[in-house]
């Protein structure tokens, strides 16, 4: 399942059946595993958001993420919040990836990750630009241990290009 699919997908209570809000991006470990996500609605000025961790979701569909009550809604001082999918100064869309000799693979486009087996991350889907994403179409470069959050890159072990598989 791809991040940004997923993102402002209706967030409901399983208790009470209410909306809490609507997923406004994802919060990354470094250790490559989804911790959990944003929900909508931090004022502009806010140092406070609205979080929930991944272990409070009961379900997830294709129209909503159902968790497990409102007190699973936290507020968070986004100045906690390290690594985000989509906002922020620590974001990964649009992240360089590089391999530790310097050779650029693309941009991070999306990230993958499958709900049913845990929080994990499974890969990075990375762009070359729009040109090359029409002519050969986007990237895949599955998640290793080797793999690390830099400072203003994904870095990657020599020879990741050789690791790049189609997207599906």
């Amino acid at each position: 399942m791809k991040i940004q699919s997923m993102i402002g997908l209706a967030v409901f209570d399983v208790e009470d059946g209410k909306q809490l809000g609507k997923i406004h991006d994802f919060i990354v470990h470094e250790d490559w595993s989804v911790y959990g996500f944003e929900l909508e609605g931090k004022g502009l000025f806010s140092l406070q958001v609205r979080t929930v961790k991944w272990e409070d979701v009961v379900s997830f569909g294709n129209d909503a993420i159902m968790i497990r009550n409102q007190q699973a809604v936290r507020q968070t001082a986004a100045d906690d919040i390290k690594h985000t999918f989509l906002i922020g100064n620590r974001k990964l869309k649009e992240l360089p990836v590089l391999t530790s000799d310097g050779a650029m693979l693309g941009y991070v486009s999306d990230v993958y990750f499958n709900p049913e087996l845990g929080k994990s991350i499974t890969g990075i889907e990375i762009s070359d630009g729009f040109i090359s994403d029409l002519i050969g179409g986007r990237k895949w470069l599955p998640i290793s241990d080797q793999i690390s959050f830099g400072e203003s890159a994904i870095m990657t072990p020599v020879a990741s290009d050789q690791r790049l598989e189609e997207c599906l």
